[in-house]
C-alpha cells in the first residue's frame, strides 16, 4: 500500500489565503484601482501621440512599452490577486522610471511637453501602484500587529 500525501493546494492555510485574497481583489477600491492602472497604462503608451511629441522616437518608444507593461501589471492583479500583488512594487518601479524617463533616455526628448506628460502620468502611476501593494499588505494581514502577531504584546514572552 502506497501512500500520496495531499498537495499544498488543499492545504487550509493556503485555501483560506486564496478566500481573503478572492474577498479584497473583488472589493470596489481594489477595482478602481485595477481599473485605473490599466486606464494610466494605455493614456502612457499612447501619450506620445496624444500630447504631439511622437517624433521624439526614443521617448516613444520607451512610453509605449512601458505603458503597455504597465497596464499589463495593474490589469492582472484581478485575475490572480493572491499571485501578482507583489508585483505592484514592480509596477511602482515603471511610475518612478516614467518619471524620469525624459532626462534619462538617449537624445534631445526633455521638452516642456514631455517632462510635463511623463512627470503627471508618473506620478499617477506611482500612487496607483502604491495603492495596490497597500491593499496587497491589508488584505495578506502583514500590517503590525496582524496575522503573524508581530507586535503584538502577546507575541513572544510574557511579562510577569
Amino acid at each position: 500500500m502506497s501512500y500520496t500525501p495531499p498537495s499544498m493546494e488543499s492545504h487550509p492555510d493556503i485555501l483560506e489565503m486564496r478566500a481573503r485574497h478572492e474577498r479584497a481583489a473583488t472589493t470596489p477600491r481594489a477595482q478602481a484601482i485595477e481599473a485605473l492602472g490599466v486606464v494610466t497604462g494605455l493614456y502612457l503608451a499612447a501619450s506620445p501621440w496624444i500630447a504631439g511629441f511622437n517624433g521624439l522616437s526614443t521617448l516613444a518608444v520607451n512610453n509605449l512599452i512601458v505603458g503597455i507593461a504597465y497596464a499589463l501589471l495593474m490589469g492582472g492583479f484581478g485575475h490572480a490577486y493572491e499571485r501578482t500583488h507583489s508585483m505592484a512594487w514592480a509596477a511602482a518601479a515603471l511610475g518612478a522610471w516614467t518619471i524620469i524617463a525624459p532626462w534619462v533616455v538617449s537624445g534631445e526628448v526633455d521638452t516642456t511637453r514631455t517632462i510635463t506628460n511623463n512627470v503627471i502620468v508618473g506620478v499617477i502611476a506611482c500612487a496607483l501602484a502604491l495603492a495596490a501593494a497597500a491593499g496587497a499588505n491589508m488584505s495578506s494581514g502583514r500590517r503590525s500587529g496582524g496575522a503573524s502577531g508581530y507586535g503584538s504584546r502577546d507575541a513572544g514572552t510574557s511579562e510577569q
